[in-house]
């Protein structure tokens, strides 16, 4: 009982200290240059919701689903449909492998988003933004932060 609990205990550790991490507003700055406020009709506040319910602003989370699919990075996006992780059958629609969407320098998945948010269904394609961000006064997410 003990081994088992050191070992959950050092397991979360590992966890943690992989965890990469980025703050609300630097995330904000660097949507803002890549032109994402106002893309596709989403402002920035849509996208820090999204980052914040999908994964905490945790560049390097990942995710596996019961049907064996992975989502990855900051914004969960998921290995069925829109990247390659060479584990399971990939439509990999945005062209990319999934673990470039976990680089910190966020250019693939800045990318990736935008084919994802281009297509039907927009930012309803992520569940989570659905229930948590969709139709709720979001302003507050840009708090403090400075678009420039």
């Amino acid at each position: 009982m003990a081994r088992a609990l050191l070992v959950s205990l050092v397991s979360c550790l590992v966890a943690i200290q992989e965890a990469r991490l980025i703050s609300r507003c630097d995330l904000a700055s660097v949507l803002h240059k890549e032109d994402l406020d106002g893309f596709e009709g989403y402002s920035l506040s849509d996208w820090l919701c999204l980052a914040f319910v999908e994964s905490n602003f945790n560049l390097s989370k990942v995710n596996e689903n019961a049907d064996g699919s992975f989502d990855y990075g900051i914004f969960q996006i998921n290995s069925h449909y829109w990247c390659n992780d060479y584990r399971s059958h990939s439509e990999n629609i945005c062209h990319e492998d999934c673990k470039e969407l976990l680089s910190p320098n966020l250019l693939s998945t800045i990318n990736c988003v935008k084919k994802i948010v281009s297509g039907a269904g927009g930012m309803k394609n992520w569940a989570a933004w659905r229930l948590h961000c969709a139709g709720r006064p979001l302003s507050y997410w840009m708090t403090g932060c400075y678009k420039g």
